[in-house]
């Protein structure tokens, strides 16, 4: 009875210490399995090539072709990643308009540029539809990068991860370096499941860039006369001013010769003393 008690107890301890290495195999199976969902199939042998085109164009008003390009990339099933239009300053001058304002006459430029998402099968319909907006087109063009060697490229790396990480599952423990192992493998096996997925929606959205401008722009507004010039006073008054002016200043002047007598006078005798004593020398 006691050898049957004993047999008991060593099958129960072994079946215990399984059940422990069963759960923890099963947790970091299940961890690799929830991030494998996110990615595509295994399966899939379809040709990644990701599409960028460029299109530089004049066009009759930025602003009515912005909003066109934009309708018509919404109706494509597209998204306007940026935008932006400026205007630069050509020329610009001002002329007299009256005594207290100017004319301002601006020649100016107005350039847009946008950059959107295109489904890749409606990208050439897309970049037709925007050369039939345009008044001249400046510069087209399109580039193709096939991605499928790289895709390939992680998704075996991918399936060497879940192999190494179903090895680890087997003889993992809860001491020693098992634990920092799986986790590098499993955030690099992360790693190229993203940039696949990345490559994956660069495939199926093309990234296009317009550059478009309008022909410069003549632009005239009435504005405040700045010229101080403009608002002296007229030519007779200012004479009649000035005249005043000058009188003034000459008793300023002969006040300030008043305040020198003493050094005017020992000028003079200083003068006419050298003066004596050359004409009595000469005698």
């Amino acid at each position: 009875m006691k050898r049957y008690l004993f047999c008991a107890a060593i099958i129960i301890v072994m079946f215990g210490c399984n059940a422990k290495k069963m759960d923890y195999a099963s947790s970091e199976t299940n961890a690799v399995e929830i991030v494998d969902s996110a990615g595509s199939s295994s399966t899939d042998t379809t040709a990644k090539i990701i599409k960028t085109a460029d299109m530089r164009f004049r066009v009759k008003d930025v602003q009515k072709t912005k909003e066109q390009l934009s309708a018509t990339i919404k109706a494509q099933g597209g998204t306007v990643a940026e935008f932006s239009i400026q205007s630069s300053i050509q020329e610009s001058d001002k002329v007299k308009y009256s005594t207290d304002s100017l004319k301002e006459i601006t020649s100016y430029r107005k350039e847009g540029v946008l950059i959107a998402k295109i489904p890749s099968e409606k990208l050439d319909d897309f970049t037709n539809t925007v050369a039939k907006m345009a008044v001249f087109v400046d510069h087209q063009a399109m580039k193709m990068d096939d991605q499928s060697i790289a895709y390939l490229a992680n998704k075996l790396k991918v399936q060497n991860r879940v192999d190494a990480m179903n090895t680890i599952n087997k003889t993992a423990t809860r001491k020693g370096n098992n634990v920092e192992t799986s986790l590098y493998i499993k955030d690099d096996y992360v790693d190229k499941k993203i940039e696949n997925m990345n490559i994956d929606n660069r495939v199926k959205f093309s990234t296009i860039t317009l550059n478009f401008y309008q022909d410069n722009t003549v632009n005239t507004l009435i504005v405040g006369n700045d010229n101080l010039y403009d608002y002296r006073p007229g030519f007779f008054q200012r004479l009649g001013l000035n005249i005043i002016d000058g009188w003034v200043y000459f008793k300023e002047f002969l006040l300030g010769l008043s305040r020198l007598w003493a050094i005017i006078v020992v000028g003079f005798a200083v003068f006419f003393g050298v003066r004596y004593m050359i004409r009595k020398r000469k005698s």
